[in-house]
C-alpha cells in the first residue's frame, strides 16, 4: 500500500554541482549562475520523479489511514526507517516499536512488514492515522549517485538551458528511457 508522501528533509546537496553544470554547458560567465542552479534542482526533481528514487539522502513522511500489512516505500533506495507513529483506538499518539516490524531495504521498492509472529495494533478510524518517516537515497553526497544518472541530469540541464522557451516533454522522457531506464523502480498498482 502506498500512502500520501511529502518531503520532510530535502537533500542537503545536489548530485551535480554548479561548476559541473557550467562545464557541461560551456558557460564561463557568472550571469546565469542562479538560473543554472535552478535548472540543477529541476533536473534532479524530474529524474527522481521518473525513477521513483531519491538521489541524495532525503527524509520522507508518508501518511496512511491504517497500518497496512505491507507498507511499500515509493522512493528507493531505502536506507532506514526513522519511525512509525500512529493514533491508537483512543486517539492518542503512539510510536510503533521497531521490534514489531521488518524493513526490507534490499528490494525495490523497499517495504515494511510485520516481524515474524507480530501483529500491528489497531488504529484510530480517521484519515492519516499512521505516519511513517524514512530516509531514501544513494548517500549524502554527489559521489554516491551513479554516473549515468548524473549524466542524464546534465543532459536535461543542457536541454532546458538551450530551449528555455519551448520544452517538449516527450523528448525528455525518450532521453530518460534511453539513458537511465535500468535505474527506474517499477511501482505496481495496488
Amino acid at each position: 500500500m502506498y500512502g500520501s508522501y511529502k518531503i520532510s528533509t530535502a537533500p542537503a546537496s545536489e548530485p551535480v554541482t554548479l561548476t559541473e553544470a557550467k562545464t557541461h554547458l560551456r558557460v564561463d560567465v557568472s550571469t546565469d549562475d542562479t538560473y543554472i542552479t535552478t535548472l540543477i534542482t529541476a533536473a534532479r526533481q524530474i529524474v527522481e520523479k521518473y525513477l521513483n528514487r531519491a538521489l541524495i539522502n532525503t527524509t520522507y513522511t508518508v501518511l496512511f489511514d491504517r497500518l497496512p500489512t505491507c507498507i511499500k516505500l515509493l522512493y528507493s533506495p531505502v536506507s532506514s526507517v526513522t519511525s512509525i507513529s500512529y493514533k491508537d483506538t483512543a486517539g492518542d499518539s503512539q510510536t510503533l516499536s521497531s521490534s514489531l516490524y521488518v524493513v526490507d531495504t534490499h528490494n525495490e521498492p523497499g517495504q515494511i512488514t510485520p516481524a515474524y509472529g507480530a501483529d500491528y495494533p489497531s488504529t484510530y478510524g480517521q484519515a492519516d492515522a499512521v505516519t511513517v518517516t524514512y530516509v531514501a537515497g544513494y548517500g549524502a553526497t554527489a559521489a554516491d549517485v551513479p554516473d549515468a544518472i548524473k549524466q542524464m541530469i546534465l543532459i536535461l540541464i543542457g536541454d532546458m538551458y538551450d530551449n528555455r522557451i519551448s520544452q517538449v516533454r516527450q523528448k525528455m522522457t525518450d532521453l530518460m528511457d534511453f539513458y537511465i531506464q535500468q535505474y527506474k523502480v517499477s511501482v505496481l498498482p495496488e
